[in-house]
């Protein structure tokens, strides 16, 4: 239900049902590609095809693809529909949720209160967040839980925030308010002592935010709004309910569920869902080229004038993003593929077949998002989809890595 956790069933909010074979898989005209000044990037063209391959395997209604150099959208891919009922198109103002990329937003506003003096990484979550030592604590160390720990997911507390449910309408998608998530401390517990391993959980997040709001006196969507946001001239995102200005560019969300009859159907959840008290770490909605924007502040080392240079300073110094990208808790190692995964503060870093690249995922709704890039480079590719399918056979799984294996190659070219 929430970003990148195990996919309890969804509620949608909008409920109609399309029988998958009816619609097929081609929707002829919905595919376009826009390009920069610049020459296409190495290895989009392949990109371009294993993103065809996995929207096809995975019946995804629509999706967006683009590349970064320098802080420009050198290309970008747009497929399908927004909005299969109105026949609305993906396009450029279309807007996507991004699920757990949100959490590096979280982070980033850490660091900035850290450079301020007003926190540190070692400081126990407890110091702001006294409630969790309601969870059960079999090791007697819910004190020794620091901030880096959250940032890191090494904290042992649990991956989902709402384990808790049948999948029925009436049950709310997520914890609405921080009274039922304390309320639902007591009968959690810590995983594992604090600082062991890796283990990734989404409440951890909702409690960097907590410390945020008590040392600022803001709430934690408004503080990402005046500070991060604002600076970097981020006007089309935004969390919780679409503005009405905005309604018309977003994007509905789809689930692909086995029928009663083990068909394939095709549920559509409507446009917007209730985040509630998990918005700190998933919450975030915006048009590609937001995320786009985004990137540029993460990879372009010198920005276009000095104006823009100084609110890229302002959100953060370019030494604490470095510091913010360096391994920390290894992830997984896989001996087979060579692929290896590390823990940064709240970057995973990646290193797959000759590439090395920084990012996060966001799996939330029907939304699908990838976001990597390579700062040494100044390159990141984006991907996004508003569809997920719930049961992939095994031509989805095959397409899938092979779309993230080209994505890769993009975010880190090798000449």
């Amino acid at each position: 239900m929430n970003n990148d956790s195990p996919s309890p069933a969804f509620r949608p909010t909008i409920f109609i049902v399309l029988v998958l074979c009816s619609l097929g898989t081609a929707r002829p005209g919905t595919a376009q590609e826009t390009r920069g000044s610049a020459e296409l990037p190495s290895g989009w063209i392949e990109l371009v095809d294993r993103f065809e391959t996995y929207v096809a395997a995975n019946r995804v209604v629509g999706g967006s693809a683009l590349a970064l150099r320098a802080g420009e959208i050198v290309v970008r891919h747009d497929y399908g529909l927004a909005d299969l009922e109105a026949g609305t198109a993906v396009g450029d103002r279309t807007i996507f949720h991004w699920g757990s990329i949100t959490k590096t937003l979280t982070a980033i506003a850490i660091m900035q209160l850290r450079d301020r003096g007003l926190l540190s990484l070692d400081d126990p979550v407890t110091r702001w967040v006294p409630e969790i030592r309601q969870i059960h604590d079999p090791y007697g160390a819910i004190d020794d839980i620091t901030i880096e720990m959250l940032l890191t997911h090494s904290s042992g507390l649990q991956n989902p925030t709402w384990p808790w449910t049948e999948g029925r309408d009436w049950e709310p998608f997520e914890p609405t308010t921080w009274n039922q998530l304390v309320a639902m401390m007591p009968y959690q517990e810590l995983l594992f002592r604090p600082g062991e391993r890796y283990s990734y959980s989404n409440p951890g997040f909702i409690y960097l935010a907590r410390i945020i709001e008590a040392i600022t006196g803001d709430a934690w969507q408004a503080y990402i709004q005046k500070n991060l946001f604002s600076p970097l001239g981020l006007s089309r995102s935004y969390f919780g309910v679409t503005p009405y200005w905005l309604a018309p560019d977003r994007s509905h969300n789809y689930d692909i569920v086995s029928g009663p009859s083990g068909e394939a159907e095709l549920v559509d959840n409507g446009a917007d869902f209730d985040p509630g008290v998990t918005i700190p770490n998933g919450g975030w909605n915006a048009p590609i080229s937001e995320l786009a924007a985004y990137a540029a502040f993460l990879t372009k080392r010198e920005a276009h004038g000095p104006e823009m240079q100084r609110r890229f300073d302002a959100v953060l110094d370019r030494a604490t993003l470095q510091e913010m990208w360096a391994p920390r808790v290894p992830v997984l190692e896989d001996p087979g593929t060579g692929r290896t995964e590390s823990m940064a503060l709240s970057f995973f870093l990646v290193k797959d077949g000759g590439h090395s690249v920084i990012g996060h995922t966001g799996s939330q709704a029907g939304f699908r998002a990838f976001f990597y890039f390579q700062p040494l480079k100044q390159t990141a590719v984006i991907l996004v989809f508003n569809t997920a399918n719930h049961a992939p056979g095994e031509e989805a799984r095959i397409a899938f890595e092979g779309m993230m294996r080209a994505a890769y190659a993009v975010a880190d070219p090798q000449n």
